[in-house]
């Protein structure tokens, strides 16, 4: 059993748990808001008792094995260095960090610590995407991917009558790219490495944020284009380009069908069954990873976060996408 304490009241966090509900040894134990009336409000939901408002006492708390942390982006490398220096495993909801000095210190401190440190990237846990990898040299040669992620945000629509929430806040590592990009970048460097050249462009919004960008990436043999938006939306699937065909991916942050189009005109169907709610796999590597004593994963590797990451970073320079505090 693995005790887990909870780091923001989202629904991002109760969309986690409801997947960690279907998983035999994960247990909730403890939840962390800034205020007690909502760490209570929401400790109740889950038959909870212990809350938290002060996160070193939440930290030291023998309590809890492992945490979720569901904060803006600009909260995670602190938070989780904190409990990763009081020797808690961590999960950490995507992107890891807000640049790739963050996400460097995080992993050194948790190696210094020898304990558990993932980012919770759902995609490339999924059993599509791994579908994906072992079908891959069917299409022979890669030479093109192509991911696209662009949903119109409900909180846009709140942009535009002056009211600027979080997803479109700077001060919160926010915007287009770091909430949707993110999806798009990472499975391609758990696929194919990092780049070797990054181009990218932008639509910036007057907060200081991006709401849609484009990115060519370039590799010896292949190259990338990544398009995501939370300004529009697109219909388009995703695909891997391959000499003797194509990997059609329906969506890149979930994939629920996978088919291999052959240049012949034939189809094959590699989808495979995925049951669960998407969430549900991350929370399984995790909890396995712990039961095994293991502090990395194999496919949300520290290296491929950090990759992803300081691609982010590069993308970040070129379009003047600047936090404040920023130390990439």
């Amino acid at each position: 059993m693995v005790r887990f304490g909870v780091i923001g009241t989202n629904w991002i966090t109760e969309s986690l748990l409801e997947a960690a509900s279907l998983i035999e040894d994960f247990q909730l134990t403890a939840v962390y808001s800034r205020t007690s009336e909502r760490a209570k409000e929401f400790a109740s939901k889950y038959g909870v008792e212990k809350i938290f408002t002060d996160l070193e006492e939440m930290a030291t708390s023998n309590e809890i094995d492992a945490v979720y942390i569901a904060t803006p982006n600009s909260y995670h490398a602190s938070q989780a260095i904190l409990f990763l220096q009081n020797g808690k495993h961590v999960l950490c909801e995507k992107p890891m960090a807000a640049n790739a000095t963050e996400v460097n210190r995080m992993i050194q401190v948790a190696k210094n610590h020898n304990v558990l440190l993932m980012e919770a990237m759902k995609s490339t846990l999924l059993p599509n995407f791994k579908a994906i990898q072992e079908n891959l040299h069917k299409i022979g040669q890669v030479r093109r991917y192509f991911a696209n992620y662009c949903q119109y945000s409900s909180r846009y629509d709140k942009y535009k009558e002056g009211v600027v929430l979080n997803a479109f806040n700077p001060v919160f590592a926010n915007g287009s790219l770091m909430d949707l990009g993110v999806y798009c970048l990472y499975p391609l460097v758990t696929l194919f490495g990092g780049p070797k050249q990054v181009k990218a462009t932008a639509v910036m919004l007057e907060s200081g944020v991006d709401g849609e960008g484009s990115i060519v990436l370039t590799y010896d043999d292949k190259d990338a284009v990544v398009m995501y938006s939370k300004i529009t939306n697109s219909y388009l699937p995703s695909e891997i380009q391959g000499e003797k065909g194509s990997i059609i991916i329906d969506k890149i942050h979930t994939a629920e069908k996978v088919e291999i189009h052959y240049n012949d005109g034939t189809v094959e169907d590699v989808t495979v069954d995925q049951s669960h709610p998407p969430m549900y796999y991350e929370i399984k590597e995790f909890i396995d990873l712990v039961k095994k004593g293991e502090t990395e994963s194999a496919t949300n590797s520290y290296e491929n976060s950090y990759t992803t990451m300081r691609v982010m970073d590069k993308v970040r320079e070129q379009i003047g996408l600047v936090y404040p505090n920023d130390e990439s």
